[in-house]
């Protein structure tokens, strides 16, 4: 077997990163670009650099704001590149790192942002998913992302055997965290387990608490190359390893996946994370994994090697397991899209950075290794895994 290419590893870094205040849907004033801009801005403050050298943008979800218009509205020097991650929801969330990476470390640009906003005032109610709930789901009176995770989450608890309680034991641990995180919309407002069981339900076997938030807000992170991360304001958080893609078959027009429970993590493309990070999965010190819905989100986590399958699942799944700063796997440590805001899961890369820093409202003690998971059961999935200096 060949020696894995590793020069992409480490050699660039997120720099700068901010979120705008998580607004209930609706309710900005603000357009979707305007929102953006601020973010931009503040990650561009964030890193000590002059917003005006950005020369890249990079987004995902089917953002309304170009990366052109992005910099035309910044008045920026040059635009060396601008490029969209197809594929609706959050699969992308990763997969935009990943492309702001590739292009500082093949030269196309020095420093790029990565950023996605949200104001429904002009986005509309659920942008992420406009095109992508085709005919197939429609005639049979599927509508919603909901209904469809639903269905491959009744599977993965019916069939692989996954206690339920690897789901509330999620929801748990996220809103625990948000308690911890003033700027959490759901910080103040722990959830009681019984209210949670006694939620109703919103596509079995989903209850309200296991959704996802949708929010009026932006983010924003800045990639640049590792040799010039090391002069700036913010301790980095390089870029070890980043994969995007679907396995043959997988594909949201049809619903024949095997295996239907997965969240689309091939096994080649997990192989390739760990591959190019030079890790493995027990290194991750802290994880931040797209939780559209909760089902969705423990799928992530068992295909990338982090839970065991089947009733295994719950050996890991547990509360005192899940949170920082002493569980075995402590994730979405801000809140994750459930309790701390919805923006297509933007959150969880900032989150993801300040864990490297150290300034989570939930620190991992010597955090070194930071996963991002993007997706799941979405038509694209993506991860990327960060590191401090200690691990390149």
């Amino acid at each position: 077997m060949s020696t894995p290419d590793r020069s992409f590893r480490g050699a660039t870094a997120v720099v700068g990163a901010a979120n705008t205040p998580f607004l209930k849907r609706g309710t900005a004033t603000s357009t979707s670009l305007e929102l953006t801009l601020r973010a931009i801005l503040d990650a561009a403050a964030d890193a000590g650099i002059d917003a005006h050298d950005i020369d890249g943008f990079v987004s995902y979800a089917n953002d309304d704001n170009e990366g052109l218009a992005v910099g035309a509205a910044l008045g920026v020097k040059e635009i060396r590149w601008s490029s969209m991650v197809w594929g609706g929801g959050g699969g992308g969330v990763a997969a935009a790192v990943n492309a702001a990476a590739a292009a500082v470390a093949s030269g196309q640009a020095e420093t790029v942002c990565v950023y996605r906003g949200i104001s429904e005032a002009d986005s509309g109610r659920q942008s992420y998913i406009r095109g992508h709930i085709g005919p197939l789901y429609s005639a049979h009176g599927m509508f919603a992302p909901a209904q469809v995770c639903a269905l491959r989450t009744q599977r993965m608890i019916e069939v692989d055997g996954v206690p339920r309680e690897a789901l509330s034991a999620l929801v748990a641990a996220v809103y625990h965290h948000a308690q911890n995180n003033p700027d959490a919309v759901a910080y103040g407002r722990p959830l009681d387990p019984a209210v949670y069981e006694d939620s109703r339900i919103i596509s079995e076997p989903l209850r309200l608490y296991d959704c996802s938030r949708e929010n009026d807000a932006a983010g924003a992170v800045i990639v640049t190359s590792a040799a010039r991360a090391r002069d700036l304001r913010q301790k980095p958080a390089y870029v070890l390893s980043g994969v995007q893609g679907s396995g043959p078959g997988w594909t949201e027009s049809a619903e024949n996946e095997i295996p239907y429970s997965s969240a689309g993590f091939h096994p080649a493309l997990v192989a390739r994370l760990w591959e190019g990070a030079g890790l493995e999965p027990g290194e991750v010190d802290v994880v931040q994994v797209y939780e559209n819905f909760s089902g969705p989100a423990v799928a992530s986590l068992i295909d990338v090697g982090l839970v065991p399958q089947g009733p295994d699942a719950g050996r890991v799944m547990r509360f005192e397991n899940l949170v920082a700063p002493d569980g075995r796997l402590p994730l979405n440590t801000a809140g994750g899209n459930i309790a701390e805001g919805f923006v297509h899961g933007f959150g969880l890369i900032v989150e993801a950075v300040r864990q490297i820093r150290g300034t989570s409202p939930n620190p991992v003690p010597g955090a070194a290794v930071s996963l991002l998971l993007g997706g799941p059961m979405a038509p694209l999935v993506s991860a990327t895994v960060f590191g401090s200096d200690a691990v390149l």
